[in-house]
């Protein structure tokens, strides 16, 4: 068997790059990069991200750069990343397969490996909204590319961010491209444009700002685009005035894409302080096998609200998510209400009994919150918006990190902009959580007696709904 060819880039930067062999040489052109691009390929910062308009070159630089660092760094893991398979094929695997020979690098479709002769690899991974924790948990990688950022919220990346080591010696780097808009603008915005900074308990929990670098481009920046397709600039100028301003000038602050847009950290998150006794306190809860959400809030003597506590774990039966928010309760608390879901009153096929009984025999009454999403989603509007005094009517602790983050992150939906979108699922469960508790605080909810079975004396009435009325004669 041969020996497997040895290459090596001549260049630091992308540009023409040669890969030889030891009789021969194989030049791969990659291009010559605009300014921004140059930019971001000398980048050093442990994030990078680079965009703004579209239009401004992202996705070739994107390959570019993890081709020239594949050739720069014998032994290097790079993997690239978009939302979907279909995106990832088209704008990154068939691309980059052209660009690089055969006898430099072979690729494997089953795993979507490309394996370069210098012992380099390029993974290429698509990140369905849900499941990337499966996917990624436990890989390591030198250098991660995170293509259309904006489409993915915080904690995917944060879990793509732990893929970032190894023992080598190669430099750990996260690139990420973004336009305005989708359900990651919120995180994006503050890291890379607002540059706001979140203080943890020690430095090693602290965001660092050296660690974060952002690079303009516009289309302008983009010259082979301009002269390949003169209409584009005229496409992105007749959009309508806030996605021209995003797509066409790369305005953050055009498009901001969440639903709540009224939210903001500086205004509505607060420090904890201790909760008087004479406020009213009431817990409010999102369930389901895939999460439990509930959130602890307080009502002052003026009707503002503060969310003072929350927990989110994912996988409990209802016993299990009953004694987690018995724990998180502290002695002596007293809780008025606890609003949940209307669909925990379903019955269960094996038990014949309900969530909603459960969870009262295993300490948790409940009370049934209307399931209006619409009037719930613009009652959470309502409360965030400035009172009389100038304070919003809801107030939410800094300790609250998952409610704080859903709701700058969870979209309009496409289809009725007045509700939010259900997806990523994983952004809804606070925000539901919350939306129980402010829909039930303007609609009279259903008390949580269980819905035990009747007494024999009842039978008839369980059975037939009771005495024939007049409405029960009208057809």
């Amino acid at each position: 068997m041969p020996e497997p060819a040895k290459t090596r880039s001549v260049k630091d930067e992308p540009g023409v790059t040669m890969a030889r062999k030891e009789k021969e040489s194989i030049v791969l052109d990659l291009g010559t990069a605009n300014p921004k691009q140059a930019l971001f390929y000398r980048s050093r910062a442990l994030y990078t991200a680079y965009g703004g308009a579209k239009g401004g070159g992202k996705t070739h630089a994107v390959r570019v750069k993890a081709v020239g660092g594949a050739l720069r760094w014998p032994g290097i893991r790079i993997l690239i990343v978009r939302r979907t398979y279909p995106e990832l094929q088209q704008n990154h695997i068939e691309p980059v397969l052209r660009l690089v020979p055969p006898e430099v690098a072979s690729y494997n479709a089953t795993n979507r490996v490309l394996t370069f002769t210098n012992g380099s690899v390029i993974r290429f991974g698509h990140y369905p909204a849900g499941a990337g924790e499966r996917e990624y948990q436990g890989q390591e990688y030198d250098w991660i590319f995170l293509d259309e950022a904006t489409q993915f919220t915080e904690q995917e990346f944060r879990l793509l961010g732990g893929c970032l080591r190894g023992v080598s010696d190669i430099p750990k780097r996260f690139y990420l491209t973004c336009n305005p808009g989708g359900v990651g603008h919120g995180w994006v915005k503050r890291l890379f444009i607002d540059r706001i900074y979140r203080r943890g308990a020690t430095e090693e929990e602290s965001e660092n700002p050296d660690d974060y670098a952002f690079i303009f481009a516009s289309v302008e920046d983009n010259l082979p685009l301009l002269r390949a397709s003169p209409a584009y600039l005229k496409m992105l100028s007749a959009l309508p005035d806030n996605l021209r301003r995003a797509y066409r000038y790369g305005d953050w602050n055009a498009l901001s894409g969440a639903y709540f847009s009224e939210f903001s950290e500086r205004v509505h998150v607060i420090e904890p302080f201790a909760i008087p006794k004479g406020w009213r306190r009431y817990r409010s809860m999102d369930y389901g096998l895939d999460m439990l959400a509930c959130l602890w809030i307080a009502v002052d003597e003026a009707g503002r609200c503060y969310v003072y506590r929350e927990v989110h774990k994912a996988g409990l039966i209802v016993t299990e998510a009953a004694r987690l928010i018995r724990e998180n309760t502290l002695p002596g608390e007293v809780i008025e209400t606890t609003f949940a879901p209307p669909d925990i009153w379903s019955r269960q096929k094996d038990s014949g009994r309900s969530m909603a009984e459960l969870f009262l025999q295993s300490g948790v009454p409940v009370m049934r919150a209307d399931s209006a999403r619409v009037h719930g989603h613009i009652m959470i509007k309502e409360m965030l918006r400035p009172r009389s005094d100038g304070r919003p009517g809801l107030l939410i602790f800094n300790t609250c990190r998952t409610l704080a983050r859903d709701l700058q992150s969870i979209q309009a939906d496409e289809l009725n902009p007045s509700d939010c979108a259900r997806e990523p699922h994983e952004v809804t469960h606070s925000v539901d959580a919350l939306r129980y508790f402010c829909v039930s605080r303007t609609l009279k909810g259903e008390r949580s007696a269980p819905d035990l079975a009747p007494d024999e004396a009842d039978y008839d009435i369980f059975m037939t709904g009771g005495e024939a009325t007049r409405d029960f004669l009208t057809y």
